[in-house]
Protein backbone atom coordinates (compact mmCIF):
# COMPACT_ATOMS: atom_id res chain seq x y z
CA UNK A 1 0.00 0.00 0.00
CA UNK A 2 1.24 3.80 -1.25
CA UNK A 3 1.03 6.30 1.40
CA UNK A 4 1.62 9.60 0.59
CA UNK A 5 2.82 12.48 3.36
CA UNK A 6 2.98 15.88 2.19
CA UNK A 7 3.86 18.75 4.43
CA UNK A 8 5.08 22.11 4.78
CA UNK A 9 7.32 22.79 7.84
CA UNK A 10 7.36 27.03 8.64
CA UNK A 11 10.64 28.09 8.28
CA UNK A 12 11.35 27.70 12.08
CA UNK A 13 11.56 24.29 11.56
CA UNK A 14 13.67 23.48 8.50
CA UNK A 15 17.29 24.35 10.45
CA UNK A 16 16.10 21.54 12.61
CA UNK A 17 14.60 19.12 10.13
CA UNK A 18 18.14 19.15 8.10
CA UNK A 19 20.00 19.07 11.16
CA UNK A 20 18.26 15.43 11.55
CA UNK A 21 19.56 13.79 8.54
CA UNK A 22 22.99 14.84 7.60
CA UNK A 23 24.32 11.50 6.66
CA UNK A 24 26.45 10.69 3.40
CA UNK A 25 26.09 8.30 1.21
CA UNK A 26 28.69 5.71 1.49
CA UNK A 27 30.67 4.33 -1.27
CA UNK A 28 28.76 1.06 -2.49
CA UNK A 29 27.48 -0.60 -5.74
CA UNK A 30 23.56 0.18 -5.02
CA UNK A 31 22.19 2.31 -7.12
CA UNK A 32 18.54 3.37 -7.46
CA UNK A 33 17.41 5.17 -10.55
CA UNK A 34 13.91 7.12 -9.94
CA UNK A 35 11.63 7.97 -12.93
CA UNK A 36 8.59 10.41 -13.01
CA UNK A 37 5.89 9.59 -15.12
CA UNK A 38 3.68 12.78 -16.13
CA UNK A 39 0.06 12.49 -16.69
CA UNK A 40 -3.02 14.73 -16.94
CA UNK A 41 -5.88 12.52 -15.02
CA UNK A 42 -3.90 9.62 -15.72
CA UNK A 43 -3.71 9.57 -18.99
CA UNK A 44 0.48 10.47 -19.81
CA UNK A 45 1.99 13.01 -21.87
CA UNK A 46 5.29 14.11 -23.46
CA UNK A 47 6.96 17.22 -25.24
CA UNK A 48 4.25 19.69 -26.37
CA UNK A 49 0.78 20.73 -25.51
CA UNK A 50 -1.54 18.65 -22.88
CA UNK A 51 -5.02 19.17 -23.03
CA UNK A 52 -7.64 18.78 -20.33
CA UNK A 53 -10.33 20.23 -18.94
CA UNK A 54 -11.39 21.83 -15.36
CA UNK A 55 -15.46 21.51 -15.49
CA UNK A 56 -16.25 24.18 -18.59
CA UNK A 57 -12.78 25.76 -18.87
CA UNK A 58 -10.24 23.50 -21.36
CA UNK A 59 -7.08 23.35 -19.84
CA UNK A 60 -3.53 22.86 -22.07
CA UNK A 61 -0.40 22.45 -20.64
CA UNK A 62 2.38 24.12 -22.35
CA UNK A 63 5.36 24.52 -19.78
CA UNK A 64 5.80 22.14 -16.50
CA UNK A 65 8.88 21.58 -14.26
CA UNK A 66 10.44 21.93 -11.58
CA UNK A 67 13.21 21.72 -8.85
CA UNK A 68 13.46 19.04 -6.29
CA UNK A 69 15.95 18.68 -3.16
CA UNK A 70 16.80 16.95 -0.47
CA UNK A 71 15.87 13.48 -0.89
CA UNK A 72 16.39 11.24 1.63
CA UNK A 73 15.73 7.12 2.13
CA UNK A 74 14.34 5.85 5.54
CA UNK A 75 16.04 2.29 6.32
CA UNK A 76 13.43 0.44 8.21
CA UNK A 77 15.05 0.81 11.88
CA UNK A 78 13.58 4.56 11.08
CA UNK A 79 16.92 5.95 10.49
CA UNK A 80 16.92 8.57 7.11
CA UNK A 81 20.13 8.45 4.67
CA UNK A 82 20.24 11.71 2.71
CA UNK A 83 22.01 12.54 -0.33
CA UNK A 84 23.86 15.36 0.64
CA UNK A 85 23.58 19.03 -1.62
CA UNK A 86 21.36 16.72 -4.31
CA UNK A 87 19.14 18.56 -6.42
CA UNK A 88 17.29 17.79 -9.83
CA UNK A 89 15.68 19.66 -12.48
CA UNK A 90 12.37 17.89 -14.03
CA UNK A 91 10.86 18.68 -17.28
CA UNK A 92 8.82 16.34 -19.02
CA UNK A 93 8.48 18.61 -21.90
CA UNK A 94 12.26 18.30 -22.34
CA UNK A 95 12.01 14.42 -21.88
CA UNK A 96 14.26 14.95 -18.22
CA UNK A 97 12.62 12.60 -15.99
CA UNK A 98 15.08 10.37 -14.94
CA UNK A 99 17.83 10.37 -12.31
CA UNK A 100 19.99 8.48 -10.89
CA UNK A 101 21.76 7.73 -6.55
CA UNK A 102 24.85 5.85 -6.45
CA UNK A 103 26.41 4.84 -3.72
CA UNK A 104 23.23 3.90 -1.44
CA UNK A 105 24.51 1.73 1.76
CA UNK A 106 22.97 -1.85 0.79
CA UNK A 107 20.04 -2.79 2.86
CA UNK A 108 16.08 -2.81 2.83
CA UNK A 109 14.02 0.69 2.84
CA UNK A 110 10.36 1.71 3.71
CA UNK A 111 10.10 5.10 2.19
CA UNK A 112 11.47 8.11 0.03
CA UNK A 113 11.07 11.97 0.59
CA UNK A 114 12.27 14.93 -1.60
CA UNK A 115 11.28 18.76 -0.85
CA UNK A 116 9.46 20.24 -3.77
CA UNK A 117 11.77 23.53 -3.92
CA UNK A 118 15.36 24.74 -2.45
CA UNK A 119 16.58 25.37 1.00
CA UNK A 120 17.21 29.32 1.32
CA UNK A 121 20.64 29.03 0.80
CA UNK A 122 20.52 27.35 -2.37
CA UNK A 123 18.01 29.34 -3.49
CA UNK A 124 20.04 32.65 -3.12
CA UNK A 125 23.21 30.33 -4.51
CA UNK A 126 25.17 32.13 -7.50
CA UNK A 127 23.80 30.21 -10.91
CA UNK A 128 26.64 31.59 -12.56
CA UNK A 129 29.16 29.54 -10.28
CA UNK A 130 27.24 26.01 -11.96
CA UNK A 131 28.96 24.24 -14.60
CA UNK A 132 27.34 23.50 -17.61
CA UNK A 133 24.74 20.58 -17.20
CA UNK A 134 24.13 20.59 -13.75
CA UNK A 135 20.80 21.38 -12.62
CA UNK A 136 20.73 24.46 -11.27
CA UNK A 137 22.61 25.77 -13.99
CA UNK A 138 20.39 28.64 -15.31
CA UNK A 139 20.52 27.68 -19.08
CA UNK A 140 19.25 24.21 -18.06
CA UNK A 141 16.46 25.09 -16.14
CA UNK A 142 15.18 28.19 -17.12
CA UNK A 143 14.10 28.86 -13.94
CA UNK A 144 16.41 31.26 -12.14
CA UNK A 145 14.76 34.75 -11.53
CA UNK A 146 18.17 36.44 -13.32
CA UNK A 147 18.46 39.88 -11.58
CA UNK A 148 15.76 39.26 -8.96
CA UNK A 149 17.50 36.16 -8.06
CA UNK A 150 16.52 33.38 -6.48
CA UNK A 151 15.01 30.48 -8.51
CA UNK A 152 11.21 29.59 -9.33
CA UNK A 153 10.70 26.04 -7.64
CA UNK A 154 7.93 25.35 -10.44
CA UNK A 155 6.86 26.55 -12.93
CA UNK A 156 3.44 25.65 -14.87
CA UNK A 157 1.82 27.35 -17.82
CA UNK A 158 -0.84 26.59 -20.66
CA UNK A 159 -3.56 28.12 -22.08
CA UNK A 160 -7.59 28.27 -21.20
CA UNK A 161 -10.30 28.37 -23.62
CA UNK A 162 -14.43 28.35 -22.23
CA UNK A 163 -15.42 30.02 -25.91
CA UNK A 164 -13.93 31.10 -29.31
CA UNK A 165 -14.16 34.31 -27.95
CA UNK A 166 -13.42 33.47 -24.47
CA UNK A 167 -9.63 32.16 -23.85
CA UNK A 168 -6.20 33.63 -21.86
CA UNK A 169 -3.16 32.21 -20.74
CA UNK A 170 -2.34 30.84 -17.24
CA UNK A 171 1.08 31.33 -15.53
CA UNK A 172 1.86 29.61 -11.68
CA UNK A 173 5.32 30.24 -10.65
CA UNK A 174 5.96 29.23 -6.91
CA UNK A 175 9.03 30.00 -5.47
CA UNK A 176 10.30 30.99 -1.99
CA UNK A 177 10.50 29.43 1.37
CA UNK A 178 6.84 30.01 1.97
CA UNK A 179 6.24 27.58 -1.19
CA UNK A 180 8.89 25.08 -0.82
CA UNK A 181 7.04 21.51 1.02
CA UNK A 182 8.30 17.69 1.43
CA UNK A 183 6.65 14.19 -0.38
CA UNK A 184 6.80 11.42 1.70
CA UNK A 185 6.40 8.45 -0.10
CA UNK A 186 6.00 4.97 1.54
CA UNK A 187 7.54 2.29 -0.52
CA UNK A 188 9.64 -1.32 0.36
CA UNK A 189 12.71 -1.80 -1.98
CA UNK A 190 16.26 -3.92 -1.09
CA UNK A 191 19.29 -2.68 -2.62
CA UNK A 192 20.99 -5.52 -2.86
CA UNK A 193 20.40 -4.96 -6.36
CA UNK A 194 20.07 -1.86 -8.51
CA UNK A 195 16.06 -0.69 -8.51
CA UNK A 196 13.94 1.60 -10.43
CA UNK A 197 11.48 3.12 -8.43
CA UNK A 198 8.64 4.85 -10.51
CA UNK A 199 7.32 8.15 -9.14
CA UNK A 200 3.97 9.63 -11.02
CA UNK A 201 2.76 13.27 -11.48
CA UNK A 202 -0.51 14.24 -12.94
CA UNK A 203 -0.96 17.61 -13.75
CA UNK A 204 -4.40 17.96 -13.45
CA UNK A 205 -3.83 17.52 -9.22
CA UNK A 206 -2.33 21.03 -9.42
CA UNK A 207 -5.86 22.29 -10.10
CA UNK A 208 -7.98 20.38 -7.55
CA UNK A 209 -5.67 18.19 -5.05
CA UNK A 210 -6.95 19.95 -2.20
CA UNK A 211 -8.45 23.28 -3.75
CA UNK A 212 -10.12 23.95 -6.84
CA UNK A 213 -8.15 26.37 -8.85
CA UNK A 214 -9.96 27.94 -12.50
CA UNK A 215 -7.47 29.16 -14.10
CA UNK A 216 -9.52 31.19 -16.09
CA UNK A 217 -10.62 33.42 -13.41
CA UNK A 218 -7.24 32.69 -11.40
CA UNK A 219 -4.45 33.04 -14.14
CA UNK A 220 -1.48 33.85 -12.40
CA UNK A 221 0.74 33.88 -9.40
CA UNK A 222 3.46 35.73 -8.15
CA UNK A 223 4.26 33.64 -5.27
CA UNK A 224 4.38 36.68 -3.45
CA UNK A 225 3.93 37.12 0.95
CA UNK A 226 0.83 36.01 1.81
CA UNK A 227 -0.35 34.72 -1.77
CA UNK A 228 -3.30 32.61 -0.78
CA UNK A 229 -3.20 31.33 -4.74
CA UNK A 230 0.24 30.60 -4.88
CA UNK A 231 0.01 28.61 -1.31
CA UNK A 232 -2.83 26.70 -2.90
CA UNK A 233 -1.52 25.42 -6.06
CA UNK A 234 2.08 24.53 -3.51
CA UNK A 235 -0.75 22.15 -1.95
CA UNK A 236 -2.12 20.70 -4.69
CA UNK A 237 1.65 20.03 -6.57
CA UNK A 238 2.27 18.03 -3.74
CA UNK A 239 -0.05 15.62 -3.71
CA UNK A 240 0.23 15.44 -7.68
CA UNK A 241 2.99 12.59 -6.90
CA UNK A 242 2.43 9.15 -6.12
CA UNK A 243 3.91 5.72 -5.99
CA UNK A 244 3.61 3.90 -9.77
CA UNK A 245 5.98 1.16 -8.33
CA UNK A 246 9.97 -0.70 -7.93
CA UNK A 247 11.15 -2.91 -10.27
CA UNK A 248 14.59 -3.63 -11.15
CA UNK A 249 17.20 -1.24 -12.37
CA UNK A 250 20.40 -1.13 -14.38
CA UNK A 251 24.26 -1.39 -13.44
CA UNK A 252 24.97 0.69 -16.52
CA UNK A 253 26.06 4.41 -16.35
CA UNK A 254 23.47 7.10 -16.64
CA UNK A 255 23.41 8.48 -19.99
CA UNK A 256 24.17 11.89 -18.81
CA UNK A 257 26.27 13.19 -15.73
CA UNK A 258 23.86 15.04 -12.87
CA UNK A 259 26.44 17.59 -12.55
CA UNK A 260 28.31 17.25 -15.83
CA UNK A 261 31.82 18.75 -15.93
CA UNK A 262 32.95 21.34 -18.87
CA UNK A 263 35.77 22.62 -20.82
CA UNK A 264 37.24 25.84 -18.70
CA UNK A 265 37.40 28.81 -21.21
CA UNK A 266 40.36 28.72 -23.31
CA UNK A 267 43.08 31.08 -22.38
CA UNK A 268 42.73 33.38 -25.41
CA UNK A 269 39.22 34.12 -23.96
CA UNK A 270 38.69 34.14 -20.50
CA UNK A 271 39.38 37.50 -19.57
CA UNK A 272 35.96 38.79 -21.79
CA UNK A 273 33.73 36.40 -19.71
CA UNK A 274 32.05 38.66 -17.46
CA UNK A 275 32.04 37.50 -13.87
CA UNK A 276 27.96 37.34 -14.04
CA UNK A 277 27.73 35.21 -16.83
CA UNK A 278 26.67 31.58 -16.43
CA UNK A 279 29.16 28.84 -17.60
CA UNK A 280 29.22 27.36 -20.79
CA UNK A 281 30.30 24.08 -22.61
CA UNK A 282 33.72 25.15 -24.34
CA UNK A 283 34.53 22.48 -27.19
CA UNK A 284 36.63 19.84 -25.61
CA UNK A 285 38.09 18.52 -28.94
CA UNK A 286 39.09 21.64 -30.18
CA UNK A 287 39.30 24.46 -28.30
CA UNK A 288 39.55 27.91 -29.70
CA UNK A 289 43.17 28.51 -30.48
CA UNK A 290 44.85 32.29 -31.73
CA UNK A 291 45.64 30.33 -35.15
CA UNK A 292 42.27 28.71 -35.15
CA UNK A 293 40.32 31.89 -34.36
CA UNK A 294 42.39 33.95 -37.06
CA UNK A 295 41.95 31.51 -39.24
CA UNK A 296 38.44 31.14 -38.76
CA UNK A 297 37.98 35.06 -39.15
CA UNK A 298 39.95 35.02 -42.63
CA UNK A 299 37.33 32.61 -43.89
CA UNK A 300 34.42 34.42 -42.23
CA UNK A 301 35.13 37.31 -44.75
CA UNK A 302 36.49 35.47 -47.70
CA UNK A 303 33.90 35.34 -50.72
CA UNK A 304 35.90 32.32 -52.24
CA UNK A 305 33.41 30.50 -49.62
CA UNK A 306 30.45 31.08 -52.08
CA UNK A 307 29.65 29.83 -55.85
CA UNK A 308 30.86 32.97 -57.54
CA UNK A 309 32.99 34.38 -55.13
CA UNK A 310 30.84 37.32 -54.69
CA UNK A 311 29.64 36.67 -51.08
CA UNK A 312 31.36 35.96 -47.87
CA UNK A 313 29.52 35.41 -44.29
CA UNK A 314 30.38 38.64 -43.31
CA UNK A 315 28.04 40.34 -46.71
CA UNK A 316 25.24 39.22 -44.34
CA UNK A 317 26.94 39.46 -40.81
CA UNK A 318 28.63 42.91 -40.45
CA UNK A 319 30.93 44.38 -37.84
CA UNK A 320 28.64 47.05 -37.83
CA UNK A 321 25.36 45.41 -36.81
CA UNK A 322 26.90 43.00 -33.91
CA UNK A 323 27.26 40.21 -37.07
CA UNK A 324 23.68 41.21 -38.09
CA UNK A 325 22.25 42.43 -41.49
CA UNK A 326 19.97 45.81 -42.41
CA UNK A 327 18.10 44.31 -44.40
CA UNK A 328 14.54 42.10 -43.87
CA UNK A 329 16.05 39.39 -46.01
CA UNK A 330 19.55 38.89 -46.96
CA UNK A 331 20.35 38.94 -50.60
CA UNK A 332 22.52 35.26 -51.88
CA UNK A 333 25.35 35.22 -54.26
CA UNK A 334 22.96 34.18 -56.87
CA UNK A 335 20.65 37.47 -56.45
CA UNK A 336 17.94 35.23 -54.01
CA UNK A 337 16.39 36.45 -51.20
CA UNK A 338 16.28 34.01 -48.27
CA UNK A 339 13.07 33.37 -46.02
CA UNK A 340 14.54 34.79 -42.64
CA UNK A 341 16.24 37.62 -41.31
CA UNK A 342 19.77 36.79 -40.37
CA UNK A 343 20.42 36.77 -36.80
CA UNK A 344 23.02 38.18 -34.88
CA UNK A 345 26.51 36.47 -33.73
CA UNK A 346 27.31 37.07 -30.56
CA UNK A 347 27.53 34.68 -27.13
CA UNK A 348 27.46 31.46 -29.18
CA UNK A 349 28.84 29.47 -26.73
CA UNK A 350 25.86 29.56 -24.88
CA UNK A 351 23.05 28.65 -27.39
CA UNK A 352 22.07 25.32 -27.36
CA UNK A 353 20.64 24.90 -30.98
CA UNK A 354 20.77 27.24 -33.85
CA UNK A 355 18.76 29.36 -36.58
CA UNK A 356 15.66 30.68 -36.00
CA UNK A 357 14.00 26.98 -35.66
CA UNK A 358 16.79 25.49 -33.60
CA UNK A 359 17.20 22.84 -36.77
CA UNK A 360 21.06 22.78 -36.17
CA UNK A 361 22.47 21.48 -32.74
CA UNK A 362 25.85 22.59 -32.65
CA UNK A 363 27.98 25.63 -33.89
CA UNK A 364 29.77 23.54 -35.80
CA UNK A 365 26.91 21.88 -37.76
CA UNK A 366 25.28 25.15 -38.55
CA UNK A 367 28.46 27.06 -40.34
CA UNK A 368 28.20 24.65 -43.43
CA UNK A 369 24.68 25.51 -44.26
CA UNK A 370 25.09 28.80 -45.51
CA UNK A 371 27.86 27.03 -47.69
CA UNK A 372 25.30 24.76 -49.33
CA UNK A 373 21.91 26.54 -48.93
CA UNK A 374 20.57 27.48 -52.48
CA UNK A 375 19.30 31.42 -51.30
CA UNK A 376 22.78 32.33 -49.80
CA UNK A 377 26.30 31.08 -51.18
CA UNK A 378 25.13 28.25 -52.89
CA UNK A 379 28.29 26.40 -52.95
CA UNK A 380 29.17 22.47 -52.70
CA UNK A 381 31.21 21.50 -49.63
CA UNK A 382 33.65 19.51 -51.83
CA UNK A 383 34.54 22.66 -54.38
CA UNK A 384 35.15 24.79 -51.23
CA UNK A 385 37.37 22.56 -50.19
CA UNK A 386 39.19 22.59 -53.04
CA UNK A 387 39.28 25.92 -53.66
CA UNK A 388 40.64 26.57 -50.62
CA UNK A 389 43.73 24.12 -51.12
CA UNK A 390 43.94 26.09 -54.17
CA UNK A 391 44.33 29.29 -52.69
CA UNK A 392 47.77 31.18 -51.47
CA UNK A 393 47.97 31.55 -47.62
CA UNK A 394 45.43 28.82 -46.67
CA UNK A 395 47.45 25.68 -46.52
CA UNK A 396 50.17 27.58 -44.12
CA UNK A 397 46.78 29.04 -41.88
CA UNK A 398 45.34 25.44 -41.63
CA UNK A 399 48.88 23.74 -40.87
CA UNK A 400 49.62 26.60 -38.27
CA UNK A 401 45.93 26.01 -36.61
CA UNK A 402 45.30 22.29 -37.36
CA UNK A 403 48.70 20.77 -37.57
CA UNK A 404 48.35 17.20 -40.19
CA UNK A 405 44.92 17.40 -40.23
CA UNK A 406 45.70 20.20 -43.09
CA UNK A 407 42.43 21.52 -45.13
CA UNK A 408 39.09 19.24 -44.98
CA UNK A 409 35.21 20.63 -44.49
CA UNK A 410 35.73 19.32 -40.66
CA UNK A 411 38.58 21.64 -40.27
CA UNK A 412 36.82 24.47 -42.15
CA UNK A 413 33.83 24.18 -39.38
CA UNK A 414 36.24 23.92 -36.67
CA UNK A 415 37.97 27.61 -37.65
CA UNK A 416 34.59 29.28 -38.04
CA UNK A 417 33.19 27.96 -35.09
CA UNK A 418 36.31 28.94 -33.17
CA UNK A 419 36.18 32.70 -35.01
CA UNK A 420 32.53 33.07 -34.18
CA UNK A 421 33.01 31.83 -30.55
CA UNK A 422 35.29 34.77 -30.03
CA UNK A 423 32.43 36.80 -30.01
CA UNK A 424 31.47 37.91 -26.75
CA UNK A 425 29.04 40.65 -25.69
CA UNK A 426 29.08 41.68 -21.97
CA UNK A 427 30.43 45.01 -21.57
CA UNK A 428 27.05 46.89 -21.89
CA UNK A 429 25.98 50.13 -19.30
CA UNK A 430 23.84 47.62 -17.88
CA UNK A 431 26.68 45.21 -16.91
CA UNK A 432 28.31 47.98 -15.19
CA UNK A 433 25.10 48.78 -13.57
CA UNK A 434 25.32 45.75 -11.52
CA UNK A 435 28.18 47.84 -9.60
CA UNK A 436 27.29 51.03 -10.26
CA UNK A 437 23.18 51.28 -11.11
CA UNK A 438 23.92 55.37 -11.71
CA UNK A 439 25.09 54.03 -14.83
CA UNK A 440 21.58 54.31 -15.82
CA UNK A 441 19.86 57.34 -17.08
CA UNK A 442 16.32 58.13 -14.84
CA UNK A 443 14.87 57.10 -18.08
CA UNK A 444 17.01 54.09 -18.64
CA UNK A 445 16.47 52.71 -14.93
CA UNK A 446 12.80 53.01 -15.19
CA UNK A 447 12.73 51.53 -18.24
CA UNK A 448 15.25 48.14 -16.52
CA UNK A 449 11.87 48.60 -13.42
CA UNK A 450 9.75 48.06 -16.36
CA UNK A 451 11.62 45.43 -18.23
CA UNK A 452 11.85 43.17 -15.33
CA UNK A 453 8.24 44.01 -14.11
CA UNK A 454 5.24 41.53 -13.96
CA UNK A 455 2.21 42.78 -15.75
CA UNK A 456 -0.62 41.80 -13.33
CA UNK A 457 -3.42 44.59 -13.03
CA UNK A 458 -5.47 42.65 -10.78
CA UNK A 459 -2.75 43.19 -7.96
CA UNK A 460 -1.83 46.30 -9.46
CA UNK A 461 0.98 45.80 -11.29
CA UNK A 462 1.46 47.24 -15.06
CA UNK A 463 5.08 46.40 -15.99
CA UNK A 464 6.42 45.36 -19.44
CA UNK A 465 7.01 41.14 -18.71
CA UNK A 466 9.91 40.91 -20.56
CA UNK A 467 11.87 38.84 -18.74
CA UNK A 468 9.95 35.89 -18.38
CA UNK A 469 11.40 35.13 -21.73
CA UNK A 470 14.30 37.64 -22.19
CA UNK A 471 15.59 36.98 -18.25
CA UNK A 472 19.11 36.16 -17.62
CA UNK A 473 22.28 37.45 -18.73
CA UNK A 474 21.50 36.99 -21.76
CA UNK A 475 18.70 38.45 -22.02
CA UNK A 476 17.13 35.12 -23.73
CA UNK A 477 15.76 31.88 -22.45
CA UNK A 478 17.58 30.45 -25.66
CA UNK A 479 13.84 28.73 -25.57
CA UNK A 480 11.20 28.53 -28.96
CA UNK A 481 7.90 30.83 -28.70
CA UNK A 482 4.91 31.97 -30.43
CA UNK A 483 5.63 35.77 -29.83
CA UNK A 484 1.83 36.74 -31.25
CA UNK A 485 2.56 37.76 -34.44
CA UNK A 486 0.27 36.24 -36.97
CA UNK A 487 -3.13 34.54 -36.25
CA UNK A 488 -3.53 30.71 -37.40
CA UNK A 489 -4.66 30.76 -40.68
CA UNK A 490 -2.36 33.96 -41.68
CA UNK A 491 0.72 32.19 -40.67
CA UNK A 492 3.43 31.85 -43.83
CA UNK A 493 6.55 30.44 -41.73
CA UNK A 494 5.37 27.45 -39.27
CA UNK A 495 8.77 28.64 -37.53
CA UNK A 496 10.35 25.48 -35.57
CA UNK A 497 7.42 23.02 -37.08
CA UNK A 498 9.19 22.89 -39.90
CA UNK A 499 12.07 21.17 -38.27
CA UNK A 500 10.01 18.94 -35.68
CA UNK A 501 7.10 18.30 -37.48
CA UNK A 502 5.51 18.59 -34.25
CA UNK A 503 2.27 20.12 -34.05
CA UNK A 504 2.68 22.32 -31.00
CA UNK A 505 5.50 23.91 -32.49
CA UNK A 506 3.61 25.86 -35.05
CA UNK A 507 4.63 29.93 -34.97
CA UNK A 508 7.63 29.19 -32.35
CA UNK A 509 10.49 30.70 -33.12
CA UNK A 510 13.98 31.12 -30.90
CA UNK A 511 13.63 33.57 -28.50
CA UNK A 512 16.48 36.15 -29.57
CA UNK A 513 18.95 37.83 -27.03
CA UNK A 514 17.96 41.05 -26.59
CA UNK A 515 21.84 42.24 -25.68
CA UNK A 516 22.75 45.07 -28.79
CA UNK A 517 19.16 45.44 -29.97
CA UNK A 518 19.84 48.65 -31.17
CA UNK A 519 22.25 47.68 -33.77
CA UNK A 520 20.43 44.25 -35.11
CA UNK A 521 16.96 46.42 -36.90
CA UNK A 522 14.78 44.91 -38.64
CA UNK A 523 13.12 42.42 -35.72
CA UNK A 524 11.66 39.04 -35.49
CA UNK A 525 12.24 36.59 -37.59
CA UNK A 526 10.89 38.21 -40.69
CA UNK A 527 12.31 41.46 -40.08
CA UNK A 528 8.86 42.61 -40.02
CA UNK A 529 9.87 45.52 -37.58
CA UNK A 530 11.86 48.44 -37.87
CA UNK A 531 11.76 49.87 -35.12
CA UNK A 532 12.08 49.10 -31.08
CA UNK A 533 8.66 51.13 -30.81
CA UNK A 534 7.28 48.72 -33.49
CA UNK A 535 8.15 46.12 -31.33
CA UNK A 536 6.66 47.50 -28.19
CA UNK A 537 3.77 48.35 -29.52
CA UNK A 538 3.08 44.71 -30.75
CA UNK A 539 3.37 43.08 -27.24
CA UNK A 540 1.71 46.35 -25.49
CA UNK A 541 -1.67 45.86 -27.67
CA UNK A 542 -1.29 43.77 -31.03
CA UNK A 543 -0.64 40.53 -30.08
CA UNK A 544 -3.05 37.82 -32.50
CA UNK A 545 -4.70 34.52 -30.88
CA UNK A 546 -3.27 31.32 -32.25
CA UNK A 547 -3.54 28.02 -30.64
CA UNK A 548 0.02 27.63 -29.80
CA UNK A 549 0.38 31.78 -28.35
CA UNK A 550 2.68 32.15 -25.37
CA UNK A 551 0.61 31.47 -22.06
CA UNK A 552 1.90 34.85 -20.56
CA UNK A 553 1.36 36.66 -24.00
CA UNK A 554 -2.36 34.96 -23.99
CA UNK A 555 -2.33 35.93 -20.70
CA UNK A 556 -1.91 39.72 -21.33
CA UNK A 557 -4.16 39.56 -24.44
CA UNK A 558 -6.64 38.17 -22.28
CA UNK A 559 -6.48 41.29 -19.96
CA UNK A 560 -6.88 43.71 -22.67
CA UNK A 561 -2.77 44.60 -23.59
CA UNK A 562 -0.37 45.62 -20.98
CA UNK A 563 -1.72 49.33 -20.89
CA UNK A 564 1.78 50.73 -21.04
CA UNK A 565 1.58 54.31 -21.19
CA UNK A 566 3.79 56.75 -23.66
CA UNK A 567 6.43 57.37 -21.53
CA UNK A 568 6.45 53.83 -20.31
CA UNK A 569 6.89 52.68 -23.89
CA UNK A 570 9.75 55.62 -24.47
CA UNK A 571 11.51 54.36 -20.87
CA UNK A 572 11.14 50.99 -22.23
CA UNK A 573 12.62 51.93 -25.46
CA UNK A 574 15.53 53.47 -23.86
CA UNK A 575 15.96 50.96 -21.58
CA UNK A 576 16.89 48.39 -24.25
CA UNK A 577 19.22 50.67 -26.65
CA UNK A 578 21.54 50.71 -23.03
CA UNK A 579 22.12 46.90 -23.80
CA UNK A 580 24.82 47.43 -26.43
CA UNK A 581 28.46 46.37 -25.68
CA UNK A 582 30.90 48.54 -26.46
CA UNK A 583 32.77 45.50 -27.71
CA UNK A 584 29.74 44.88 -30.09
CA UNK A 585 30.93 46.19 -33.33
CA UNK A 586 34.67 45.18 -33.32
CA UNK A 587 36.20 43.36 -35.93
CA UNK A 588 39.18 40.86 -35.21
CA UNK A 589 38.76 37.45 -33.30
Amino acid sequence: MMVLFCFRPPPSMRAIVSCLFLLSLSASAARLTVRIDHSWNGAPFGAGMVPGSMGETHVSVMRLCYLLSQIQLRRESGEWIRAGDWVEFVDPMADRTRFTLDGIPDGSYDAIRFDLGLDPATDASDPARRPPGHPLHPDVNGLHWSWRGGYVFLAAEGLWEQSKETSGGWSYHLAGEDYRGTVEVAVRFDLAEPKELVLAFDAARLFDAVYPIDPAATAVTHSLNDDGLASRITDNALRAFSLVGVGPGSRSEPPVPRNASAVSPPAVLESRIPAHFPAAAWPADHPPTAAGMALGERLFRDPLLSVNGLQSCSTCHQDARALSDARRFSIGAEGRAGRRNAMPLFNLAWKPSFFWDGRSPSLREQVLHPIRDPDEMNESPDRVVEKLKNAPGYADAFASAFGDAGISLGTLAIALEQFLLTRISGDARIDKALADFSQLTESEARGFVLFFSESDPGRGMRGADCFHCHGGAHFTNHQFANNGLDADEDRADQGRFTATGKTWDRGRFMVPSLRNVALTAPYMHDGRFATIEEVIVHYNSELKPSATLDPNLARHRAQGGLGLSERDQADLAAFLRSLTGESATRGGP
